[in-house]
């Protein structure tokens, strides 16, 4: 029998040491992040392929995520989340290492699927095991605190990218990743919980169906917006109508679906989804399309353009552990409207850039901006997670990031839309940014009316 944690969390100082596996994890992914984004119009030159091209590095990374984090949820529960966790990192730093050798456009694209799948298994869990390692009553503390350490590295990302750029090239950026990894790894060896495996067969036919669904219908887009025969995009893309209408019906009929149908059912779970879906869908789509503003049209380099971006991360950093705290105290909907009121005033503020703007223009601007985003981000994932039952961790974990990651895929293709239309260097991302906090805070201001009626806030 695997070893159990304590009921309500785990000890000290084995938590201490969980956490900060956990963290790197985190930094992992959101290095990463940022070093692609920033690299993108380096890697665009250097491999002679077009600006819109390169964004496959980024949606095949997230299609892969799309494709397995739910499958992988499920395969947590049966063969254990540390177990699983592990595995993803390992994976993960192996493909790393292999992007070190990519030369071409296909083959990085393709090991960044590979990445995709480690970083796949790794998010499946992170909520689950960030939900066993801490107490009930500093649950919101615990997800904020994830959240800082991911924008605290969202801030090196970029500047410690465009600084070996200066240096080195591309391929050192995906090195770099690896010793990280590996550390990671070393540190959850032993400080990771364990939940205990199910002995119920891993639902194979779920997870195809569930891959095809998702697969075919973001293939089907890419194709559409990259040029390809539009006949062709809307036929691969309606494909997943049929596949999708069938994986819902059998997972309907299933005591424990791998898409979480009951978590679903419930709206203070399913309105801040969708909230999450929306905010995801406007950041990447904005976050992508800045570096190619500022290098193209007002001629910064890729340092100067991290550095420019860094206060969106670095206000991420202050604003959400104080969010985190609050979270556990206050009723869900408020902080996260709030959040949405700064989020857009700052993205119409990035609307109007002087030209040229200097870094205290776009500095201020990307404060106001990630202050809203920070005061979002961590109420929102608490009240997903603290909603579901303790037995359906993982799932509300993995369809979070489900949620989170179909809006940074529909974030990316629309981003690869404004830079094929020769729109991704002017005002229209962060207009479209902006008009999407609109319904964004809407539906947090619903999840605020739906706790005031149905319920006081749930604790874990």
């Amino acid at each position: 029998m695997p070893e159990q944690p304590e009921q309500d969390g785990l000890p000290s100082p084995r938590r201490y040491a969980a956490v900060l596996a956990l963290s790197l994890g985190s930094a992992i992914s959101s290095i990463d992040n940022g070093f692609v984004n920033i690299a993108l119009p380096t890697m665009a030159r250097q491999m002679g392929v077009p600006p819109a091209s390169t964004v496959l590095i980024v949606t095949v990374f997230q299609l892969m995520l799309m494709m397995t984090v739910l499958p992988f949820a499920s395969l947590g529960d049966r063969i254990g989340l540390r177990r699983l966790y592990q595995t993803g990192q390992a994976l993960f730093a192996a493909a790393a290492l292999l992007c070190f050798f990519a030369k071409s456009l296909p083959f990085l694209v393709a090991v960044r699927a590979i990445m995709g799948l480690g970083a796949a298994m790794i998010n499946s869990v992170s909520s689950a095991l960030i939900r066993m390692i801490y107490p009930r009553n500093r649950l919101g503390v615990g997800l904020s605190f994830n959240t800082v350490i991911a924008a605290g590295s969202g801030f090196a990302g970029p500047v410690i990218g465009g600084l070996l750029l200066a240096m080195v090239d591309w391929p050192w950026l995906f090195a770099a990743l690896v010793p990280v990894t590996l550390l990671s790894l070393a540190t959850g060896h032993g400080s990771l919980p364990e939940s205990e495996p199910h002995e119920a067969p891993f639902d194979m036919k779920a997870a195809a169906l569930c891959a095809a669904m998702f697969g075919l219908f973001v293939i089907g887009v890419q194709i559409g917006v990259h040029g390809g025969s539009l006949l062709l995009a809307l036929a691969i893309a309606a494909l997943a109508i049929p596949i999708g209408v069938v994986f819902v019906r059998r997972e309907l009929e299933q005591e424990v679906p791998v898409l979480p149908i009951d978590l679903l059912r419930e709206k203070l779970i399913l309105l801040p989804l969708c909230a999450s879906m929306l905010v995801h869908l406007s950041t990447i789509s904005l976050m992508l399309t800045m570096p190619f503003r500022l290098q193209h049209a007002y001629g910064y380099s890729p340092l100067q353009a991290g550095l420019a971006i860094a206060p969106w991360s670095i206000v991420m950093f202050i604003v959400a552990p104080a969010a985190g705290y609050m979270s556990d105290r206050f009723r869900p909907g408020q902080l996260s409207s709030v959040g949405m009121a700064l989020a857009l005033a700052g993205t119409l503020t990035l609307v109007f850039l002087p030209d040229p703007p200097d870094h205290f223009d776009i500095g201020w601007r990307f404060v106001l901006t990630g202050a809203g985003y920070g005061l979002f981000f961590s109420p929102n994932s608490r009240q997903i997670i603290a909603g579901a039952p303790p037995r359906r961790a993982a799932a509300a974990g993995a369809i979070m990031q489900t949620f989170r990651l179909s809006g940074q895929l529909l974030g990316s293709t629309m981003a690869a839309l404004w830079l094929a239309l020769g729109l991704g260097d002017g005002m229209a991302p962060p207009l479209a940014a902006a008009i999407l906090t609109i319904p964004t805070g809407v539906l947090c201001l619903l999840v605020l009316g739906a706790s005031a009626r149905d319920a006081p806030l749930r604790q874990v």
